[in-house]
């Protein structure tokens, strides 16, 4: 009879909503947790993106007051231009389950709590989760997840243009570019909208919307526009792509609301 390998003993993973980017905006819970880790795991995307490791560096030192847990960082994987984007996103999750648990089996004794800092908040637009999910169907290793939330970048955009997100008694739908391009539902007035990077908006020119936009939100070099989307959205689209040139990524989301 063929025998199964064995599961590697459980540790737990905290994974910590560290907020949008500035350190002052992690909040005492995830300060907190940060501080009961034995190790903290971050992806890293590379020479482009070095701030934001740095970032999640000084928020280290804060939780721990100069003693930092140690920290192993993981080459994030480039997702695939070819095919569908359901399917790249898929191979993505996949490769980085694999890293991470690698990662866990060789070099993580069971009982070890590993921290996850995640950008915002985990519930919204990210990826961790549903990693962890995955890293236990594989069955190589069990692992116990707790959650620390954080604010999110929504939040942060809500209150930089002070605005609500949403009318008196009214809703808000929350999407991605690539959704909008199909359209916005009937009665739907407000839309928020993240991981567009092409700009999408343009498509909805002419038809009485206004909108709110924020780049690097929290971080050094906070950019803001809005205004009618007929005579803004061309601006938008030379400015996200001047910064994106600049400092080689962007991240940005934006209100969409109806006159």
């Amino acid at each position: 009879m063929e025998r199964q390998a064995s599961v590697v003993g459980a540790c737990t993973v905290v994974v910590v909503g560290i907020g949008p980017g500035d350190p002052g905006m992690v909040t005492v819970h995830a300060l907190e947790a940060l501080a009961s880790v034995d190790l903290v795991v971050v992806f890293d995307k590379g020479e482009r993106a070095g701030e934001l490791l740095a970032l999640r560096r000084e928020v280290l030192d804060r939780a721990s007051a100069g003693t930092p847990p140690r920290v192993v960082t993981l080459a994030d994987p480039e997702r695939d231009p070819e095919g569908t984007y359901a399917e790249a996103v898929r191979e993505w999750h996949r490769a980085r389950a694999e890293l991470l648990e690698r990662l866990l089996v060789e070099e993580v004794s069971p009982g070890t709590r590993v921290g996850l800092p995640v950008w915002g908040d985990p519930s919204l637009y990210d990826s961790t989760l549903r990693l962890l999910d995955e890293l236990n169907a594989r069955g190589r290793i069990r692992v116990d997840v707790e959650v620390v939330p954080g604010v999110s970048s929504l939040q942060l955009l809500a209150a930089r243009h002070r605005i609500v997100l949403h009318r008196v008694g009214g809703s808000l739908l929350v999407t991605t570019g690539r959704q909008l391009r199909a359209g916005v539902p009937a009665g739907i007035d407000d839309v928020a909208v993240f991981l567009d990077g092409s700009c999408s908006f343009t498509l909805l020119r002419d038809e009485g919307w206004h909108i709110f936009w924020g780049a690097y939100l929290g971080m050094p070099g906070e950019v803001l526009m809005s205004g009618p989307l007929d005579e803004v959205a061309e601006a938008i689209v030379r400015r996200r792509e001047a910064l994106r040139r600049e400092r080689g990524w962007i991240f940005d989301l934006y209100l969409l609301r109806k006159r």
